[in-house]
């Protein structure tokens, strides 16, 4: 039986999921949520997930939302001897690591530059900006030479931090001067199991919405 998972396909955290799935041979049955029309605040939709939020699952009636605590559940349930999420304690602790970098640093410093831009007609912010970039450069460091994320395994921390920076990416922001981003991202692009599928149809959906924002604000 699929699991039932409720997303918006431009949504980062929602690829992460549809990324983690894809890597697992997870099949998943897609319920679309229009946040734009409050689809997030009907009953039935409320009883599953009281923060009204996306991604949720619903595996044979457990649900749960927050797309890393998803995409941890996963790996732990269907994953067995999967390098996804690593049993060794120190590896597993990087992968939280850079899990926790990304939902608590990296994508609030983009979204608190980019989206007041996208939905709230502001001009672009420099000192945001500058702040994102910062952050970027930790994790150009944090890549170094390692080949992942994480190390020398695909982990769920580059399925995050992919949706991520494909994001940034396709905001418009340059990447050039983060080296180790910008090789890390190819060769995650190459290896991701159904990354154009599972990310790259999102990251259309996301330009397209960007540009219909920015149309009517020009309007």
């Amino acid at each position: 039986m699929a699991i039932d998972l409720y997303l918006t396909p431009g949504s980062a955290p929602c690829r992460l999921v549809l990324l983690t799935a894809a890597a697992l041979n997870i099949q998943l049955n897609l319920n679309h949520v229009d946040l734009r029309a409050g689809e997030q605040f009907s009953p039935d939709f409320l009883k599953l997930n009281p923060q009204h939020t996306v991604p949720t699952i619903v595996d044979q009636g457990f649900a749960l939302w927050e797309s890393r605590a998803i995409s941890r559940y996963l790996v732990n349930k269907y994953g067995h001897g999967s390098t996804l999420y690593p049993e060794d304690p120190q590896s597993r602790a990087l992968v939280d690591q850079r899990l926790d970098f990304d939902l608590g640093t990296l994508y609030p410093k983009f979204v608190d530059y980019f989206y007041p831009q996208v939905f709230g007609s502001a001009p672009a912010d420099p000192e945001k900006l500058k702040k994102l970039h910062e952050v970027l450069g930790f994790l150009d460091i944090f890549l170094g030479d390692e080949k992942y994320a994480a190390g020398s395994d695909l982990t769920i921390a580059d399925l995050s931090l992919v949706a991520t920076v494909s994001t940034i990416d396709a905001a418009g922001i340059s990447l050039d001067d983060f080296p180790n981003i910008h090789r890390w991202f190819e060769l995650v692009k190459s290896t991701a199991p159904d990354y154009e599928n599972a990310n790259g149809k999102g990251i259309k959906a996301f330009k397209e919405l960007v540009a219909q924002l920015k149309a009517k604000t020009e309007l």
